[in-house]
């Protein structure tokens, strides 16, 4: 049975004065509550996963399983995770709420426009669009050339008709020239947010957001078209972290959404320092594979948060590396897949350890592993000195992830103060960044860029913001840039398409191979299944 939201934060330590309710289970917490945070104490247990397969892996569900646990278990521990994207809801991912007996709730108001951060993501965003167009219009100065406006709209929809759009059409609408619409979970915006601290430091980054260039190619950004104040604005809200509860009445902190595969895969920095601040041990997640959401994790929001995990959970599944290992029929018994397939998971604990972090994987029990199954993978996992645990969060809540909890706390301990092994400096060429990210983190032979990018590299030197981070846009199907090599994958180079400015956020983002910011419907898309009973019930996810 849930609990009232002011219970919930009650035994988060959060003073019921900072509690903003949205109705009886969910509530915004005021940034006041920032002003409780200056001494953080918990250790910090990043969950990351294996290379995603369409079998599932069961990170959201093993994170929130993963913080009841370590509460089962006599010890504070908070969580944190994003909020879902309706595009997947409606495309093939379904809900994003986690499953069986360790889910966050209500599940249902957070998966269908929660407290309406996204709606203001959205709204933001596309005010910008709306301000630039009119900057065009009126031949404000600085004199933005339509030709030069990088800014692209949003819309929190899988949509593959709005990739490319063409927007002034028609007698007295404005100038015509080419657009296009990226999901929300890919806008600066949402980043922008999600790093941010205060208002102050919101302003200042929607400020900084490159939005074009002129006809003697000068930079425009959104403070030159006055538009930072009034997205801020309709941004006010949703800075504030949303307070939910686990199914097992834990603490959970559900804000922001970026994708892992696109974006920075992670909640809000202020969720972050939240949990920090008000437990012992804090439960994050980040999006997709080790070479995705916690290699971002790691070089971008440990360094501009100022904090970093002392343990790493990589979750993967039996059926998930049978796989990667070639198989088929992944309920049937296949030892030669799953010893095959286990290489996947060797090289995302070392990726892991490369961040100077220990990994401990999470192995997410299925009723169709077998016994056979399970001894192999435990002599594997043996052979290479990993430490792991079954999870049985799914089936069993709380008391199906005790060994995993035990030994996480172990660890997190034991590496009470760790120190990071970033991947590149901040001071290398973008390029550097990139080649570095691509051979050590991926294992890529090497970087070929089109002409494109070349041209974005040198735009970026320019402009002098090569001290960006970098957040690479790639498929999250393989380690590589090609969603067909599966396993790990060797002697492979990856493709620098293009390079976007995001300087708001404060990185830029190369996107490799056929990586879009704007997914498509499948053909049975899981909208079919979604509908609304009688009683008011949303079913189907």
């Amino acid at each position: 049975m849930l609990k009232d939201i002011y219970s919930v934060a009650e035994y988060a330590g959060i003073d019921k004065s900072y509690i903003e309710p949205y109705g009886k289970f969910m509530a915004k917490i005021s940034l006041d509550v920032l002003k409780e945070t200056k001494n953080k104490r918990a250790k910090v247990i990043l969950v990351s996963a294996i290379t995603p397969t369409p079998a599932g892996e069961g990170k959201t569900t093993t994170s929130i399983g993963l913080t009841m646990s370590i509460n089962k278990l006599g010890y504070k521990s908070l969580l944190a995770i994003r909020q879902p994207s309706l595009g997947p809801i409606f495309g093939v991912k379904g809900g994003a709420t986690g499953g069986g007996l360790s889910t966050v709730e209500p599940s249902q108001d957070i998966n269908f426009h929660f407290t309406g951060d996204f709606h203001a993501i959205e709204s933001a965003h596309n005010l910008l669009s709306a301000m630039i167009n009119n900057h065009i219009y009126y031949n404000l100065s600085p004199n933005i050339d339509p030709k030069k406006v990088l800014w692209r709209r949003t819309i929190d929809m899988n949509d593959r008709s709005l990739r490319q759009i063409i927007v002034g059409l028609g007698k007295g609408n404005g100038v015509m020239y080419e657009d296009g619409f990226d999901i929300v979970p890919a806008s600066e915006v949402m980043s922008v947010t999600g790093l941010s601290q205060s208002y102050k430091e919101l302003k200042e980054r929607l400020g900084k957001i490159l939005v074009g260039f002129t006809k003697e190619n000068e930079p425009v950004y959104a403070k030159d078209v006055k538009a930072e104040g009034a997205m801020a604005a309709l941004l006010k809200n949703a800075l504030k972290p949303n307070l939910v509860q686990t199914s097992e009445n834990t603490p959970a902190l559900v804000h922001m959404g970026p994708f892992g595969n696109i974006a920075l895969g992670t909640n809000s920095l202020i969720a972050d320092k939240i949990g920090i601040s008000f437990s012992d041990y804090f439960v994050t997640e980040a999006g997709f594979g080790t070479e995705l959401g916690a290699e971002k994790f790691f070089n971008i929001v440990s360094r501009i948060g100022g904090f970093a995990p002392s343990v790493t959970v990589v979750v993967a599944s039996i059926r998930a590396l049978k796989h990667h290992g070639g198989a088929k029929k992944l309920e049937t018994e296949n030892l030669d897949a799953l010893e095959k397939g286990f290489e996947n998971l060797k090289y995302h604990v070392m990726n892991i350890k490369n961040f100077g972090v220990n990994a401990i994987v999470a192995v997410n029990k299925f009723p169709t592993d077998t016994s056979k199954e399970i001894e192999l993978l435990e002599k594997l996992m043996d052979s290479e000195k990993i430490e792991w645990a079954l999870s049985e969060v799914y089936e069993k809540g709380s008391l199906g992830g005790l060994d995993l909890a035990e030994r996480v706390v172990k660890e997190a301990d034991r590496n009470s103060n760790p120190n990071i092994n970033y991947t590149y400096d901040v001071d290398d060429p973008i390029n550097v960044k990139i080649e570095k990210i691509a051979k050590q983190v991926y294992g890529a032979r090497s970087v070929n860029y089109t002409k494109e990018a070349l041209d974005d590299l040198k735009r970026i030197e320019r402009l002098g913001l090569d001290k960006l981070f970098v957040c690479m846009a790639k498929t999250q199907l393989s380690i590589s840039d090609d969603p067909k090599l599966l396993n790990v994958p060797k002697d492979f180079d990856i493709t620098v398409r293009e390079i976007r400015i995001m300087s708001g956020a404060g990185y830029v983002v190369p996107i490799l191979g056929e990586i879009i910011t704007m997914p498509g419907l499948p053909k049975e898309p899981a909208a079919y299944r979604i509908d609304l009973t009688e009683d008011g019930n949303i079913v189907g996810m």
